[in-house]
């Protein structure tokens, strides 16, 4: 069963598309904004325009939402290959890992201030076969990851307040953007620095000129034409 499943795993992981796709902004598509009513069904409509998913775990206390949790990401994981990337807006992220490892998940990011030694935390998602992020808020500097880099496999950026669902993108997003790409050009790394909040049609040109190489579109998938915006997300690269 573990080989079966960890195939699965490189599968959702390295699984090819269009070479078309591969060029331009990757959208790792957020379900908070799809159907809850009929979460599988609006999952399927958006996977071909989308390089992954990205499921927001909020526990009512680090953020004031309350979303998605382990058996129901265990019930979704039939119904795409794409991989689940979890975004642990919770206190406590630890306690999360084994439990979303398990509903397969492929990717954990969880927020830098929700822990005191995010070392650990980034060792402990790596050590179960995972791959391992950080979020930063807006408030918070780039140089607090200098003792992490090396362990980062996606930056995700925060653009607007942690939990806020439809609030503007910052000004500084951009800016911030950049100094996270610099940084990892420096050191010669591969980290992924995916912008998350505020992502609209007016702000996606800003973030691409930025250097991004994921976006977190929710309603931006899900409102409009997903063929239709991938084809205008192709045209600003």
């Amino acid at each position: 069963m573990a080989v079966v499943r960890g195939l699965g795993y490189i599968v959702r992981l390295f699984a090819p598309l269009q070479q078309e796709v591969l060029l331009m902004l990757k959208c790792s598509t957020s379900l908070w904004s799809a159907n809850l009513v009929d979460l599988a069904a609006d999952m399927r409509r958006v996977e071909p325009y989308s390089e992954r998913f990205h499921l927001d775990v909020a526990d009512g206390h680090y953020s004031p939402t309350m979303l998605f949790f382990p058996d129901l990401v265990a019930a979704l994981r039939p119904h795409s290959e794409r991989p689940f990337e979890m975004h642990l807006m919770t206190t406590g992220p630890s306690a999360w890992i084994e439990p979303f490892a398990e509903a397969g998940a492929d990717i954990i990011i969880f927020c830098f201030d929700a822990v005191d030694d995010p070392g650990a935390v980034l060792d402990a998602i790596k050590a179960r076969g995972l791959q391992a992020g950080v979020s930063l808020l807006l408030e918070e500097d780039i140089d607090l990851l200098d003792p992490y880099w090396e362990r980062l496999d996606v930056l995700c950026l925060l653009g607007t307040k942690a939990g806020i669902k439809g609030a503007e993108m910052d000004e500084t997003a951009p800016g911030r953007i950049r100094r996270a790409k610099a940084e990892i050009a420096t050191r010669g790394l591969q980290t992924v620095v995916e912008a998350d909040g505020g992502i609209r049609r007016h702000t996606v040109p800003k973030i691409a000129e930025a250097g991004a190489d994921f976006i977190v579109p929710g309603s931006l998938m899900f409102k409009e034409d997903p063929a239709e915006m991938r084809a205008w997300l192709a045209s600003l690269r």
